[in-house]
């Protein structure tokens, strides 16, 4: 049977390129640029594959392989786009096809990869429902965050273990989200748990649980992070964090796929899907003796790296927009970014990656003075947030506030005959809210750091953020 082709593009130029490239390689190309086109194809000639475009003259490229698929379930398909979100990478997943390639791609990768899957002759299908592709918190379309997401659309159809390496504040907790909210155990809960924030004589109750009187304060029976993420996903975060006895327990779970609450004798099986991450390398680690390498091996079945942002520079713009509308939603005020301003915030380092992105971008949208951003408005705080403290005092956040202030009050009372109070309440209200956002973004969600910067009791602090819809839980840091 010869080796035949179905090429679905709209671009010409694209086009001409790819069936230069297949037909170099011993490969018989049709090409059409519609769904139509397609489809009348597909009836008359038996395709070895189908490669197809997903914005096409006469519409959705994916939305349609319904059809084709039901018609010929044997044969892969591979998409190509140029809507490079993850969106878009889990919405090719969901057709089974074999391959999903973000433009512009690799030729040479494209040809490597048709020729394997003609070779395979099969496609695998995931069941991911669309409506929970959306509203990910993940931003970008970066050749390094397309890797990023076909790597994830892989793991989506199975429970196998992930391990995600990355820099601090590169993301590694919202890609754990991901592929528990597209995987298989979406149904099931979520369960977070930072290992470097438990105390060495403690995690094994944390991650096992404990039964009543296993060790002093057990006063009753703990149910640990393994059994409360029955059914769902588990996330390990900084397991290079985790203590060497830990370790040998976390590898016989993993091994066995039964626990032992602490001071218990009954096993229980396990139930959820682990997903760890850590910022450290681990490999050295290992030569050091300080991890164990067969938990790593064990951990590291499927390994996802997250890029530092240095190495996306072409999402900071949407990353910048994306945490400003963001902001505004939370009560800051709504703030817009020149080109120029975007360009500078894409020049930048960026060493704490995406989460120091997010903290500059809340400080610089309640900070501002007028809605739109530019470059004279960036630089003060750039050459602040390099110096640590700055090399002249820079103004805070009240000194940013009283000219809006002022002009939002003199336009309410010029509308509104206000009760007693009134001005003092709602005015408090505008001012607080703002800053206290602020200040949990800086501090991860931590309420007592909050309050040491603040200056006020932490009971205060939390009762104002009940009354003004703040939650604090919202702030903590995902890595």
């Amino acid at each position: 049977m010869p080796k035949r082709v179905l090429l679905v593009e709209d671009d010409a130029s694209i086009a001409l390129v790819i069936n230069a490239a297949l037909e170099a390689e011993g490969f018989e190309v049709d090409h059409c640029d519609s769904v139509a086109g397609r489809d009348r194809h597909l009836a008359g000639t038996d395709y070895r594959l189908l490669l197809t475009d997903v914005m096409l003259t006469d519409g959705d490229g994916i939305e349609t392989l319904g059809s084709v698929r039901e018609a010929h379930p044997a044969m892969p398909i591979i998409i190509l786009s140029a809507q490079n979100t993850l969106d878009t990478a889990v919405r090719a997943s969901e057709t089974g096809a074999f391959e999903y390639f973000p433009k512009p791609f690799d030729l040479e990768e494209l040809v490597r990869t048709v020729t394997q899957a003609i070779g395979k002759a099969e496609a695998a299908e995931v069941d991911v429902p669309q409506d929970v592709t959306q509203g990910l918190p993940l931003v970008g379309r970066s050749p390094a965050m397309q890797a990023v997401y076909r790597m994830i659309t892989r793991v989506l159809r199975n429970d196998l273990t992930v391990l995600i390496l990355g820099e601090s504040g590169t993301g590694k907790e919202l890609v754990a989200e991901a592929i528990h909210q597209l995987g298989n155990r979406r149904v099931g809960p979520f369960v977070a748990v930072n290992t470097a924030a438990i105390p060495a004589e403690l995690i094994e109750s944390e991650l096992f649980g404990h039964e009543k009187g296993a060790f002093t304060g057990a006063v009753a029976r703990s149910i640990g992070k393994f059994e409360q993420a029955s059914g769902g996903t588990l996330f390990l975060d900084e397991i290079g964090d985790m203590p060497m006895q830990a370790q040998t327990r976390l590898l016989r779970a993993l091994q066995s796929g039964r626990i032992r609450r602490v001071g218990g004798r009954d096993e229980i099986t396990l139930d959820c899907r682990i997903v760890a991450a850590t910022n450290r390398d681990l490999l050295p680690m290992i030569a050091a003796g300080t991890f164990r390498e067969d938990l790593y091996y064990r951990l590291a079945v499927v390994p996802i790296e997250l890029p530092p942002l240095r190495d996306r520079a072409d999402d900071i713009d949407a990353l910048a927009r994306h945490f400003l509308a963001n902001a505004a939603a939370e009560g800051l005020p709504r703030r817009q970014l020149t080109q120029g301003a975007a360009e500078l915030l894409s020049r930048q380092p960026w060493r704490g990656n995406v989460r120091e992105l997010r903290n500059f971008i809340y400080r610089l949208a309640l900070l501002a003075r007028e809605e739109v951003i530019d470059v004279a408005a960036i630089e003060p705080l750039l050459v602040q947030a390099e110096s640590g403290q700055g090399a002249s005092p820079q103004p805070g956040p009240a000194a940013a506030m009283p000219s809006d202030m002022a002009a939002a009050v003199d336009h309410w009372l010029a509308c509104n005959t206000p009760s007693p109070g009134e001005v003092y309440d709602s005015a408090l209200a505008a001012f607080e809210r703002p800053l206290f956002v602020s200040v949990l973004g800086q501090t991860g969600g931590n309420q007592l750091r909050a309050a040491q910067i603040l200056g006020i009791n932490r009971n205060t602090l939390r009762k104002r953020l009940s009354e003004l819809g703040v939650n604090a839980d919202d702030y903590a840091v995902k890595e």
